[in-house]
Parts: structure tokens; C-alpha cells; sequence
């Protein structure tokens, strides 16, 4: 298999790309459903983990992802983008083997940590990877179908996500209740299914041609990596970008926990909810990529981040002080909500990076965005690991009492304890980052107002296509062709 580098693509060649992209992020997204997410926290509390532990399971990706400050320079220097990130993401999805062996040849005591050391391994190299995929996509994809490539890929890898992971907990229940073995052991076949799924987008970002990279006047590292600081308008996406991970990422984390721990739920449930939420995302991925193609990345950013927010505050309502007749049905609001609002801000924060990127340093400023997400993200669910144990020793209530001659009257009206101290938290840091937001300078930004009625339109143009056949086969249609026109009539990505 070679791995040669073409000064230019012709259209056929970057047809076949855009295939290739997006049949890796299918085999990925399936390796990503099968080891992360849900089935790597139970996996984790099987094991015995404690709140500091999952906090450092969340955090560990996220920091891993500062190496890709360095590796720009491993970038510059071999300039074959594709052999670096075949390599490193081969070497990074074989961890998965030793994860999943834990449960059969690491002694009960050492469990924990293997698993930590292996996180490491695996998310440092996957590190390495991501950067010089940034910068290899930011060259093949065309800028005008940007938006709606992304929206398309990731519309699909979530519908194959929901699939795969209801399958998943359909069989570790069935282990479960049929048989007598450690429940841990289950863990470790989705494990190994997730690693051949990976080791299969990794062929096929073997098969993905490569453009040449276009390197701007030769600067020392030092410079190179300051300029995005120095560029006034990226250095204030990155202050949103900072401070709206660190949000999002201090509560996060917890939610499988809270709702296995605090609410008691079985893991049936908690998979259900999130397939839940992942099925809205699917419906409105593009929606919101069109959005983002007609208006800008921040006019979407703009109208799903509050709508993130709110779903995360409204978790401090599922209980009053516990279960209530109204938290199965607040859940499945939250649900929808965050699946509806994390569909627009994954897309529109993915792209806003890669469009305000100039071309031919876009190694070097989408590392260091990577950097400073990576950093938030990481260090946000230690913190809230760490004082998990302080706020569950605290309690703040309020009530509403009317009282009558023979009769008092009390509602409770706000009960936080442990978690929703962080869900509280992170609300009101999201609303700082979206403050920062409105700093960012993008082309084509337009009102929330405006935006609100295209997306209301578009909502019910999408409810009467997928009343027909026609409007179904169009949901269901893979990107193939990269020419603008094309895109336009069949929305390709």
C-alpha cells in the first residue's frame, strides 16, 4: 500500500476521498460507541472505580490531546499526513486488546490502573493522529462544502451509533441475566468488537489520497505557534472554545454516573436515553449544517449553545430532593434538548476552527485550538472528580410554604446536592462563553432571529420530505461528489 503524496487532486480523486472520510468516521464513531462513552464508565464502576477515577477517565483523552502542540512539528517535518495518522491511530486502537483482557489476566487490585495506563497509551497516540487529520482534511475537503459534509458524517456515524450501542446493551443484559460470570467480562467483548472497528477505519484512511500540504514562509516553532494568539479574532474563539469546554466537561462526565448512582436507573435505561438523544441529533444534523452554509458557524452556535445550557440546568430538577413522578419525563425532555443542541454546537465549533484557519497554517492553529479545548476539557472533570466528595456533604434547598389557619402548604422549589452543584455550575459558565462568543468575528453571521425562522422553515420543509419516499431516500444519501452544484441539489455530506 502506498503512501505517496499528490501536489493536486482531480475531482475524481477528491470524489473518492470524501468516500473514504466518510466511511472512517462510520468504522470509527462504531469503535468510539463500543469503548467510550456510557460502557466505559460501567465498565470502570464494575471495577470499583471512585468518583476521582471517573474524573480522570473523562480527563484523559482531553489532556492527551495537548501533544498536538509537538506534533506539528512531527507534521512539518515528514509532510505525509496520511502515513502519520495510519500509524499512530493503528498503534492507538491495539490498546483496546489490553483493555479488554483486564477482566481475564490482571489481578483485581492492578485493574484500575492497567486501565488508566492503557487510557494513556491509546489517547496520547490517537493525539498524534488528530493532528495531522485536522490538517489533511482542511486541504481535501472543498471550503464551500465544508458545513455540509461534516453534517452528513456525523448524521450518519450517530445513526450507526444509536444501532450499535442498543445492540451492545441488549447483549450485556443478556450476559447478565443468563450468565454466572463477572458482568465485566461483557464489557471486554464490546471492547474487542469496538477494536476491529477500528482497525477498520484505519484501512480506510490508508486508501484516502492525500493532497500536498501548503507550507507558508518557514517561522522557528516558537512563532508558529504564537500566531494564532497574536491573530486578535482567533485568539477570541479560543477564549470561547476554552471556556465553553470547561463548562460542558464539568458535568458531562457524570451524567451516566448520576443516573446509575443518583437515580438508580438500570444501564437499559440509561442506553435508551441516550439513543434517544442521539436519534434527535441524527434528525437535525442537517438541518443545522445547512445553517451553517447559508449563515456562519456562529449564528448556529449562537442558537443551539443556549439551548445546551439550559438542558444541563434542568438536570438539577430531576430530583426534589429525589425521584419524583416528573423525572422520567424531564429526562427524556433534557434528552432531546441536548440531542438537538449538541448536533449544532458539535458541527458549528468543529467547522468554525477549520474555516477561520488561514490556509497553510492550519496545522499550527487548529493544534493550538486543540490545545486549549484539550486543556478545559481535561482539567474541568478532575475538578469535578476531586470535589465530588465535598459537595455530596452539602445541601442547599429552597421552598415555597403558604400557610392558612389549619393548613401550611410546601413546595420544593430548588434542591442541590453533590452533582447539582456542577450542573449549575457549568450553566453558568456556558453562559460566560457564549458572552465571549459574540467577539468572534465570521462571515455571514446573521441575527438569531433570522436564523430561528430559516430553521423553523426548514423544519417543515424536512417534516413534508420525509412524509414521501423521496424525501426518506434523501435523508439517506451518502456524499459522493464534491462539486458545488451538485451539493446544493442534494445536499451532499
Amino acid at each position: 500500500m502506498k503512501f505517496g503524496v499528490s501536489d493536486t487532486l482531480t475531482s475524481g480523486e477528491v470524489r473518492v476521498g470524501l468516500q473514504r472520510v466518510l466511511w472512517d468516521g462510520l468504522a470509527t464513531q462504531a469503535m468510539v460507541t463500543l469503548t467510550s462513552g456510557i460502557f466505559l464508565v460501567a465498565f470502570a464502576l464494575e471495577l470499583g472505580a471512585s468518583n476521582t477515577v471517573i474524573g480522570l477517565l473523562a480527563a484523559i483523552p482531553a489532556l492527551a490531546e495537548l501533544i498536538q502542540i509537538p506534533s506539528v512539528l512531527l507534521v512539518r517535518k515528514l509532510q505525509n499526513r496520511r502515513l502519520l495518522t495510519v500509524l499512530a491511530s493503528f498503534i492507538s486502537r491495539s490498546f483496546w486488546l489490553a483493555i479488554a483482557a483486564i477482566p481475564f489476566f490482571v489481578p483485581q487490585d492492578m485493574a484500575l490502573s492497567v486501565l488508566i495506563l492503557a487510557m494513556c497509551g491509546y489517547s496520547i497516540l490517537s493525539a498524534i493522529s488528530h493532528c495531522s487529520w485536522n490538517s489533511w482534511m482542511r486541504d481535501l475537503i472543498p471550503v464551500e462544502i465544508l458545513g455540509a459534509f461534516f453534517s452528513n458524517r456525523m448524521r450518519l456515524a450517530t445513526a450507526l451509533a444509536m444501532v450499535l450501542s442498543l445492540i451492545a446493551s441488549l447483549f450485556i443484559d443478556f450476559w447478565k441475566t443468563h450468565y454466572a460470570l463477572p458482568l465485566t467480562e461483557a464489557y471486554s467483548f464490546t471492547f474487542i468488537f469496538g477494536y476491529v472497528a477500528g482497525m477498520l477505519g484505519v484501512f480506510f484512511l490508508a486508501t484516502t489520497p492525500e493532497p500536498g500540504m501548503e507550507i507558508t514562509e518557514r517561522v522557528n516553532f516558537r512563532s508558529e505557534i504564537s500566531e494564532p494568539f497574536r491573530d486578535l479574532n482567533f485568539r477570541n474563539l479560543l477564549i470561547f472554545l476554552g471556556s465553553w469546554n470547561f463548562a460542558v466537561n464539568l458535568a458531562a462526565p457524570f451524567f451516566t454516573v448520576y443516573l446509575l448512582r443518583r437515580l438508580g436507573m438500570d444501564i437499559t435505561w440509561v442506553i435508551a436515553l441516550a439513543v434517544l438523544s442521539q436519534l434527535v441529533s441524527v434528525s437535525s444534523y442537517r438541518l443545522w449544517g445547512n445553517a451553517v452554509d447559508r449563515f456562519s458557524n456562529k449564528s448556529v452556535l449562537r442558537i443551539s449553545g443556549p439551548l445546551f445550557m439550559v438542558s444541563i440546568l434542568a438536570w438539577t430538577f430531576t430530583t426534589l430532593p429525589e425521584v419524583h413522578i416528573l423525572t422520567i419525563p424531564l429526562l427524556i425532555l433534557i434528552h432531546i434538548l441536548t440531542g438537538l443542541s449538541t448536533a449544532g454546537v458539535t458541527l458549528a465549533s468543529t467547522s468554525i476552527g477549520l474555516k477561520l484557519a488561514p490556509k497553510g497554517a492550519a496545522t499550527a492553529y487548529l493544534a493550538t485550538a486543540t490545545f486549549v479545548n484539550s486543556l478545559a476539557a481535561g482539567t474541568a472533570p478532575i475538578i469535578g472528580g476531586l470535589f465530588a466528595d465535598y459537595f455530596a456533604a452539602r445541601e442547599l434547598s429552597m421552598t415555597l410554604t403558604w400557610s392558612s389557619p389549619g393548613t401550611i402548604f410546601a413546595i420544593q422549589t430548588l434542591d442541590f446536592r453533590q452533582w447539582d452543584f456542577f450542573f449549575f455550575f457549568a450553566f453558568i459558565l456556558g453562559l460566560y462563553s457564549l458572552h465571549r462568543l459574540a467577539l468572534v468575528k465570521e462571515e455571514g453571521e446573521e441575527p438569531e432571529k433570522v436564523v430561528v425562522q430559516e430553521l423553523l422553515s426548514e423544519v417543515r420543509r424536512e417534516m413534508r420530505n420525509l412524509s414521501t419516499a423521496g424525501g426518506v431516500r434523501m435523508f439517506l444519501r451518502f456524499p459522493l461528489s464534491s462539486e458545488p452544484e451538485q451539493e446544493e441539489e442534494g445536499e451532499e455530506a
